[in-house]
């Protein structure tokens, strides 16, 4: 402690290139980013705060906190050694090391990393999700009706999702799986597109309580014809991209009422489902015919000032230290 404040680390994953994605590694290396707009939030709220890169090796960290040991860490790790697959693993040591620390725990953070799996869990609670198939590398197609999706089954930030991976002719299905198969070297999973609204949903922990926060929207108003209406790598990173400026967030989303408590319902049942902790946001997609869609749930989203969960924030009317500080207290308090 330093004072009557905890003196709090912020973790987070030193940027390494993942091999073979050159092209993708703006969601890598905005967690650094992130890291030092926290660092300026606490400093500013009068929390004392270290940054604590991880890089090649945890020992590294270990001998950090022992010469400054700290109250907690803010777990901002999305992956270690550049590999997105080891992002639970970090918070296993945590959790093995006695460390307290912010967000998801690390059987959350793995399962929600599952597509496939997360679907069955959310499914098995009677949440509604699009129909899909995991296809094992060099596995026969599934037999699903068109249009599908394509994307890797354990990436996340929109890796691995471009225009081209939403397909409408039978045709196109192998290609695009092999592409998964050989460019992240994981199944692939193949899901029905529900070629609709989207929404997202923030869902915050307070102590005990969960709290929905305001529904945000993309907009696909903008987007050019023949394009499909996901929000992809380019449309998610690129801000020079004509994708990017073709996918406006609107939050608070313009929806009914009846639309809104739907969609702030299911969160908070699938952030419970997934069993989560501290935060988490949950994607949707509504078809024409308004039936409601679970996307995915994400237990570890980009929490940056510029992101949507900032966003969400905001029309909540909750200051980001304010966030910080709960998130802080609800490790403090699993400390015991």
């Amino acid at each position: 402690m330093t004072g009557n404040s905890p003196l709090v680390g912020i973790a987070f994953n030193s940027f390494a290139p993942a091999a073979n994605r050159s092209d993708e590694t703006i969601s890598e290396t905005s967690v650094e980013q992130t890291a030092a707009e926290l660092f300026a939030a606490l400093r500013d709220a009068g929390y004392a705060a270290v940054l604590l890169p991880l890089r090649d090796s945890l020992t590294d960290l270990v001998e950090r906190l022992r010469e400054q040991p700290c109250d907690l860490l803010i777990n901002l790790c999305e992956a270690f050694r550049g590999i997105p697959q080891l992002e639970p693993h970090v918070a296993a040591f945590f959790e093995a090391m006695g460390w307290p620390f912010t967000g998801n725990g690390p059987v959350t953070l793995a399962l929600c990393q599952q597509k496939f799996v997360s679907k069955a869990i959310l499914q098995a609670h009677g949440l509604p999700c699009p129909d899909g198939a995991l296809v094992q590398p060099g596995a026969e197609l599934p037999d699903i009706a068109l249009p599908v999706i394509v994307k890797p089954n354990a990436e996340d930030a929109s890796l691995g999702i471009h225009p081209d991976s939403v397909i409408y002719e039978r045709a196109q299905l192998q290609r695009q799986v092999e592409r998964i198969w050989t460019g992240y070297h994981q199944p692939a999973l193949v899901e029905r597109f529900i070629d609709g609204r989207e929404f997202n949903v923030g869902v915050l922990q307070r102590g005990s309580r969960l709290e929905a926060l305001p529904v945000s929207e993309i907009s696909f108003a903008g987007m050019p014809e023949g394009t499909p209406r996901i929000v992809g790598y380019e449309a998610k990173w690129f801000e020079d991209h004509p994708l990017y400026q073709a996918t406006v967030p609107l939050c608070p989303a313009p929806i009914t009422e009846t639309l809104r408590e739907a969609l702030q319902s299911l969160a908070v049942k699938a952030f419970s489902a997934m069993g989560c902790r501290d935060y988490a946001r949950v994607d949707f997609r509504t078809s024409g015919e308004g039936e409601i869609f679970v996307l995915e749930v994400n237990p570890n989203p980009d929490i940056g000032l510029g992101a949507g969960y900032a966003r969400a924030l905001k029309a909540a009317g909750l200051p980001y230290t304010e966030f910080w500080r709960i998130l802080i207290n609800n490790a403090l308090e699993r400390k015991g």
